[in-house]
């Protein structure tokens, strides 16, 4: 599931602009780089993405009356007959077409509710309040926990007290390590949990190596989570620095949701729709410069949205993978550039 364009009308500092997430002819932009200063409606912008997915399409959060959302979504691997995009509003939508048209796309909206509740459709978004805390690592029943994508569940958008990523990241590391070790003793015929790992090892590492770190797997003492560091100590998972922990945390977490939610499907080639807001957050300049070609490389099946307030960092990207949204003094109202004008208007 990828997303393909997205409108928004009277949603914060928007008043009616639409959002290509498409290339020219029509198919999924890999990456898309959103720039822009503060205040101009980046959070706003995947809060709406988050809120208008198929099986989650929920009123915007301190939205005004009017206010909506139309997202449309190449539906991939999770419908791939489909010839066109799968259109999703908010429940507040009023949009200007004939009523049996209206009524088709609301029935429409309603069937992949239910196709989104059994399995597939993944969205993964890591808000700018994220962090770590030193939370203890606790397993427990990881068929109703780790191993279970809730496609309603609730997307944190600015409850730093709900953003805390640690212990889903330690538990997703220690996981794959530990149910990798007791598959390859035969205990249990399952190729999937040990292609999990596999693909945990290189995802991680591509994106920790960032730092100069490197992923090793779980200590056979503490069970925790441990880490090369460029100085060669080996490190647990709390003792990394905060901007290697970010980095972990994105190739984590995004392959646990893929392994949730495609039971059946190859990881490489299973698809899910990544936010990431303010991704420089923590990173020295050096670093966020490369995180976007890193996340690309890391999983290319999976589309990956981020924002930044950094022009360094969106000159990372290609020109084509840019968007940047910019105050129109004396309106004030937000404008849309795209391609090269977006680093220089």
């Amino acid at each position: 599931m990828h997303l393909a364009r997205l409108r928004l009308v009277g949603l914060g500092p928007f008043d009616d602009l639409t959002l290509p997430f498409s290339q020219p002819g029509g198919a999924p932009r890999p990456l898309t780089m959103i720039l822009g200063s503060g205040g101009v409606g980046k959070s706003t912008l995947l809060g709406a993405i988050a809120s208008t997915r198929p099986g989650y399409a929920v009123a915007l959060n301190r939205a005004p009356r009017q206010a909506h959302a139309v997202a449309h979504w190449h539906l991939g691997l999770d419908d791939p007959g489909r010839p066109h995009p799968l259109r999703v509003c908010t429940p507040s939508a009023q949009l200007d077409e004939p009523e049996d048209e209206a009524l088709h796309h609301r029935r429409e909206q309603a069937l992949f509710d239910k196709r989104a509740a059994e399995q597939g459709f993944v969205l993964v978004h890591f808000p700018a309040v994220r962090w770590f805390s030193r939370a203890p690592l606790v397993l427990t029943a990881p068929e109703r926990s780790l191993l279970r994508y809730d496609v309603r569940a609730t997307t944190t958008l600015d409850d730093a007290t709900r953003a805390d990523l640690a212990r889903e990241t330690k538990q997703t590391l220690s996981y794959a390590s530990i149910a990798a070790a007791l598959v390859s003793r035969g205990h249990q015929p399952q190729p999937r949990l040990l292609a999990f790992e596999q693909a945990l090892r290189r995802v991680v590492s591509t994106l920790v190596g960032l730092t100069g770190h490197a992923y090793l797997g779980a200590d056979p003492i503490s069970l925790e989570p441990i880490f090369h560091s460029p100085s060669e100590r080996t490190l647990p998972f709390d003792e990394l620095p905060t901007a290697t922990r970010h980095l972990a945390a994105f190739g984590a977490l995004t392959l646990r949701a893929l392994l949730a939610a495609y039971p059946e499907t190859s990881l490489l080639h299973a698809e899910a729709t990544v936010l990431i807001d303010e991704i420089e957050l923590h990173q020295e300049a050096s670093v966020a410069r490369r995180i976007a070609p890193a996340l690309r490389q890391a999983l290319p099946r999976v589309q990956w949205i981020l924002t930044t307030s950094s022009a360094s960092v969106a000159a990372s990207c290609e020109t084509d993978e840019l968007l940047a949204l910019r105050r129109t003094p004396p309106s004030e109202r937000i404008e849309l550039h795209e391609g090269p004008v977006a680093l220089v208007h």
